[in-house]
């Protein structure tokens, strides 16, 4: 088959590495699988020309509301895969709302991360309760035998000094429904304390005006102390806006860093996590539905429900070695049993099959 897949595409995000692992997945089935930004169609009537000039057989899209809307009169099947805006945010909108019951009701089948987030849904459009199948994603990690973790830190102006640097990377698209600025002001704090403590926010410019916003929070700030001296002072000591990474070099990234943060405020599933959990590395997660489906506090990752608790966390990390041999042990358990890249495989292969 000629599929699309419409997902949004931004470089370097969960989207856009979830719609390429898909297409890999298709293409090595044997169809054709071409990805299409959904930010690039304004309406379903572009995407109905393009299905039809370009002789597409069926269609799949990521995200009921930001990609499925597109697929409202398609004449050609396709089947949806939820993402975490439409249970938790996009819900609550009447008109989104609306218009994601249309798309899943003419949907052949609809794909939730969570078991959770089938029920959110199911309990909304309970007539789609049968065709919604729930797949967590699948995750294979492939970090960089190339990276250079001390001109990392170099180039993210932390001091490298031996043994002395205890990094934190909170990895997001910039973002509000990802809050990087939650943890500021604690983090700082504890960095006024304990200078080897530094948090690394990193990922791209999703929102460039939240971006914006971010830099200022945390950049160095000049201010005059004498006629021929200036004393630079960070605004946020111990927090770095870190430039994006290529996948394979973040993975090496996480691979030598403290602990993943995740902060957000809403989450279907985070990829990021799961990659640090695959990688052997420790998560500190913000206690949300979304994270606390795949993470049990103390047992596969940390859970904080405040900046302080987060910073108190942090240091029990820390100082017992045991605990987080123990945490990374079995969450690399957990991610190997729950979220396997080949079980995901078979699963998009079968589903297709609805689509002919």
């Amino acid at each position: 088959m000629r599929l699309l897949l419409l997902a949004c595409l931004r470089a370097q995000t969960g989207n856009a590495t979830t719609a390429a692992r898909i297409r890999n997945h298709l293409h090595a089935a044997g169809h054709i699988c071409v990805l299409e930004d959904a930010f690039m169609y304004e309406s379903p009537a572009a995407i109905a020309n393009l299905t039809s000039t370009a002789k597409f057989d069926a269609a799949l899209a990521i995200h009921l509301y930001k990609a499925g809307r597109l697929l409202q009169g398609s004449r050609i099947p396709f089947g949806i895969i939820f993402g975490g805006t439409d249970v938790n945010e996009d819900i609550k909108c009447k008109e989104k709302r609306q218009v994601m019951g249309a798309v899943l009701e003419r949907a052949r089948f609809a794909v939730a991360f969570t078991v959770e987030m089938k029920e959110l849904a199911a309990a909304q459009w309970p007539d789609a309760r049968k065709k919604i199948y729930v797949q967590s994603q699948g995750i294979k990690t492939a970090p960089s035998e190339t990276f250079d973790w001390h001109r990392f830190l170099q180039n993210a102006g932390i001091a490298a000094g031996p043994g002395r640097v205890h990094l934190f990377l909170l990895v997001c698209g910039l973002r509000r429904v990802k809050d990087p600025l939650y943890l500021v002001e604690a983090f700082s704090d504890w960095h006024r304390k304990d200078p080897s403590v530094h948090l690394g926010i990193i990922g791209p410019a999703v929102d460039p005006v939240f971006t914006s916003e971010v830099q200022e929070r945390v950049k160095r700030a000049a201010f005059p102390v004498a006629a021929s001296a200036a004393l630079c002072s960070r605004r946020a000591p111990g927090v770095h806006v870190l430039q994006e990474l290529p996948q394979q070099e973040l993975h090496a990234a996480l691979r030598s860093c403290l602990a993943l943060v995740n902060s957000s405020i809403s989450e279907g599933m985070s990829a990021a996590i799961l990659e640090a959990m695959d990688l052997e590395i420790p998560v500190l997660a913000r206690n949300i539905p979304g994270n606390a489906a795949i993470i049990k506090h103390k047992e596969t990752g940390l859970l904080f429900s405040t900046p302080q608790e987060f910073v108190a966390l942090s240091k029990s990390l820390m100082s017992d070695p045991v605990l987080e041999k123990e945490i990374v042990t079995r969450a690399k358990d957990y991610v190997e049993k729950h979220h396997s890249w080949e079980g995901e495989r078979k699963t998009y292969q079968n589903l297709v099959q609805r689509l002919q």
